[in-house]
């Protein structure tokens, strides 16, 4: 199966309409996800509060907001995530990202910059804990009985008793079990300190490269060292990341782009050409079991992402290789994910309240 998905993000663009007409778009060509990236280093939006808002406005496509792990509360990020699984239905995921710069954690003043090593460690370690939290209710532990007056149970309510390099939980979560079980998780795995983070906890890695055998080395060696952490490789699904430049319509793409694979830029690897070749490019990749799917950020939003979902896409469908619907409605769905089992219910584990 091949996934697709592409980010929404819009420098300097403050109104949701705008936001959601890009979403709605994505949600019409079937894409899997939509990302909206945020950072404590520039002004923007919340990304996780866009999507919450353009939850109910959607139906189908799944909803992935940048939420930091650094200068954060664990126990409040893992809320908002389930909240956002919520409010949209089963169709929440969350980009887990650290905060490097010294300039980020002085707008917080309670510590001084680390090194990545150190960030992407705490980053699994939030990833780890939120896991727990949200199995910190069993699915049923909701009773709501009016005429006894007990709305939960408390024998299916569990403390995670969860200590780190640099954070405690004690826990149980204030919000019940998200719908999917545990929102997907996706990182940027293209760097050194986050792939093995992104080995142990992530439903899906970004991988930003510029060459077909770059990115199969980078989704063998994660597929290799999720298997070392005790998990099955197949149950993580490896992206590769492009910025793309359809602005060239339906014209050839240039030397170095198109059927030669993007090109390497400042700002990651980029592909430029037309909507054929970018259609031509990803049947490639992902037909010589390169990568599972796409990520595609748009040079041009609007433009790009219109050209992407009525060429691109509108031609893999038609060759058989996309589908032409969603066949379920959560994210976890699209991405041919299980839904995880609870870890407190299955082990049988009982801590009261």
């Amino acid at each position: 199966m091949l996934h697709l998905s592409a980010a929404v993000d819009q420098p300097s663009t403050y109104d949701a309409a705008s936001y959601l007409t890009l979403v709605r778009l994505a949600e019409r060509g079937g894409l899997d996800f939509v990302t909206l990236d945020d950072s404590f280093a520039r002004p923007g939006p919340d990304a996780l509060a866009v999507l919450a808002r353009l939850a109910p406005a959607t139906s189908r496509i799944g909803l992935v907001p940048t939420v930091t792990t650094t200068h954060t509360e664990p126990f409040h990020v893992q809320a908002a995530v389930a909240t956002l699984d919520w409010v949209s239905r089963g169709r929440a995921g969350w980009r887990i990202d650290v905060s490097t710069t010294e300039g980020e954690a002085r707008l917080f003043g309670r510590r001084h910059a680390a090194s990545a090593g150190e960030l992407w460690q705490e980053a699994g370690e939030a990833a780890d804990v939120a896991a727990k939290l949200w199995d910190s209710w069993e699915d049923d532990a909701e009773i709501r009985d009016v005429p006894t007056g007990r709305f939960i149970d408390r024998d299916k309510l569990h403390h995670v008793d969860f200590r780190g390099t640099s954070f405690s939980v004690k826990g149980p979560s204030i919000v019940p079990r998200p719908p999917q079980g545990h929102p997907v998780r996706v990182v940027d795995a293209t760097d050194g300190p986050a792939r093995r983070a992104a080995a142990r906890y992530a439903d899906v890695a970004l991988v930003r490269a510029a060459s077909a055998p770059q990115a199969a080395a980078v989704r063998d060696q994660l597929r290799a060292l999720a298997a070392d952490f005790g998990r099955h490789p197949d149950q993580l699904r490896v992206l590769a990341a492009l910025l793309v430049d359809l602005g060239d319509g339906e014209h050839a793409a240039e030397r170095g782009h198109g059927g030669g694979g993007p090109r390497q830029t400042p700002q990651g690897p980029l592909y430029r050409g037309g909507p054929v070749d970018l259609a031509e490019l990803i049947a490639t990749w992902h037909g010589e079991g390169i990568v599972d799917g796409f990520h595609l950020t748009p040079v041009e939003p609007l433009r790009d992402l219109e050209r992407l979902v009525n060429g691109t896409v509108a031609l893999l469908q038609h060759r058989g290789l996309f589908r032409t619907f969603y066949p379920g409605s959560s994210l976890r769905e699209h991405l041919g994910l299980t839904r995880p089992a609870n870890q407190y219910a299955t082990t049988g584990v009982r801590h009261e309240p």
